[in-house]
């Protein structure tokens, strides 16, 4: 197995994770308990990446961070050059990518959670975000780690998005499914098996432990 790239691999989701822990946790809140008429809008951008070819989410985040795309302008102006085919580019499009398997279990957890304790919470003076810190993210913390668990694994074996963004630089973007591709093109089917069966084993075994705990089950079921 290419160590370089699983450690790149790990990395990547490590990072992804993070970033969709405090980026989807409040999203999901809000879809949770909002009744905003954008909210079935806002609802389908989340999940978009499920159904949108990882190439043609890919590409158009190829488009936005290259010298002429928005974020690209905005890059170059902060003196950062750039970002694709480099390590934040591909951290942005995995966050992208990863975004529903994070935030539609989020938000189920939410919707989960009973009312009536949250306004006991607030009735005892507690303010909207110490509700939510003291009941309702306790309560939901199966469905939050079932997010978290199945959005490291999602970016840990993806390849479409990352070859369209990140290339195949050793080191910098080369990643483990990145890694079986090229093993692939060089008849290397021993590598390529080897790394092949290491993801199917390690993806397999978090299914089973986030559909053991329950969190998985609701979370699908609630889209």
């Amino acid at each position: 197995m290419d160590v370089a790239a699983l450690i790149l691999s790990l990395k990547l989701a490590a990072a992804t994770t993070a970033v969709l822990l405090l980026v989807g946790l409040p999203l999901g809140a809000w879809l949770a308990f909002a009744r905003s008429p954008a909210r079935g809008v806002v609802r389908a951008l989340a999940t978009l990446p499920l159904v949108l070819p990882p190439t043609v989410l890919g590409f158009y985040v190829l488009l936005a961070l290259g010298p002429q795309g928005p974020l690209g302008r905005l890059t170059a102006s902060l003196g950062a050059g750039p970002r694709p085919f480099t390590f934040g580019g591909l951290l942005f499009a995995s966050v992208l990518y990863s975004l529903p398997f994070a935030v539609q279990p989020f938000a189920a957890a939410f919707s989960g959670v009973d009312r009536r304790l949250v306004d006991a919470a607030r009735s005892l003076g507690h303010g909207p975000l110490s509700a939510f810190v003291r009941v309702v993210l306790p309560l939901a913390w199966p469905g939050v780690l079932a997010g978290l668990v199945l959005a490291f694994a999602h970016t840990l074996g993806e390849f479409g998005v990352v070859l369209m963004v990140g290339g195949n630089i050793p080191g910098e973007t080369r990643t483990l499914s990145v890694a079986i591709y090229d093993d692939v093109q060089a008849m290397d089917f021993t590598a390529a098996r080897r790394t092949a069966a290491a993801l199917t084993v390690f993806s397999f075994a978090v299914l089973v432990l986030v559909y053991a705990r329950g969190g998985g089950r609701r979370a699908w079921l609630q889209r």
